[in-house]
């Protein structure tokens, strides 16, 4: 049975970032981005640290933890591959969650999903470690490549969510294709809920194609929104953008 929630809106700040790092110093103030965020109401911020840091620095990350201290309904996601740098670092911070993508380090952006058998060990061993830290483990799953068993791996392993990886469905949404597009995902969705494993989605989502998938899997809990937004800030205003993508939830 598919449970029904009131998903959350985590806004993913990893652009401003980009925007920072592209001249050096400070601005736009990474750590501002996250406090504005939340003072229009979103109920989450996601970064994605890599080793290069390219855009979210080991420094933003301890920053942020620091100051979302004194805003405990605001839940911190930390997303990215678990090498030992970046789990020793996240055992630390301790965030509300956790989610686990198998980008390597060069990867421009996260573009699959695990395959959990082959990495069976490797989750097994990272969550047994981030459940020992009291952090919710979501681990990024496509649709399009996942199967029933991996699921109930997933689930013996302890992860508490799984994180659907929506490209191909944005991709495909307001095309003839959109429905077969967004059959894999009812039927993970389904699965997830055999299963006993909470959702998140993310990847390619915006204005547009946000609503249709929670009306469609009304059991996504969380929605991590950071690429389209910024687009739309610069359009409308951040402010605006955030104000929007909550109507949208």
């Amino acid at each position: 049975m598919m449970v029904t929630t009131k998903p959350k809106l985590s806004v993913n700040i990893n652009k401003f970032a980009t925007l920072r790092n592209s001249r050096g110093h400070d601005n736009p103030n990474v750590l501002q981005a996250a406090l504005d965020a939340i003072g229009f109401g979103a109920h989450g911020i996601t970064v994605h640290p890599r080793p290069d840091e390219r855009h979210i620095r080991r420094t933003d990350v301890y920053d942020i933890a620091r100051a979302l201290k004194d805003h405990p309904e605001i839940e911190f996601n930390i997303e990215g591959y678990p090498s030992e740098d970046f789990l020793a670092m996240v055992c630390e911070v301790a965030p509300h969650q956790c989610t686990l993508v198998p980008d390597p380090p060069e990867a421009l952006t996260s573009n699959a999903g695990w395959q959990v058998a082959p990495n069976r060990t490797l989750l097994g061993e990272t969550t047994a470690r981030l459940r020992a830290a009291k952090v919710r483990v979501a681990v990024f799953i496509d649709p399009n490549a996942t199967a029933p068993d991996e699921l109930r791996i997933l689930k013996e392993l302890g992860v508490d969510r799984i994180e659907l990886y929506t490209e191909s469905y944005a991709h495909a949404f307001g095309t003839p294709r959109q429905q077969a597009a967004l059959e894999p995902y009812l039927a993970v969705a389904g699965w997830a809920g055999e299963h006993g494993l909470g959702l998140n989605a993310g990847h390619d989502l915006n204005l547009d194609n946000l609503t249709f998938l929670l009306r469609a899997i009304p059991a996504i809990a969380e929605v991590s929104i950071g690429h389209a937004l910024v687009c739309d800030a610069l359009r409308v205003g951040y402010q605006e953008s955030v104000r929007q993508y909550l109507a949208r939830l």
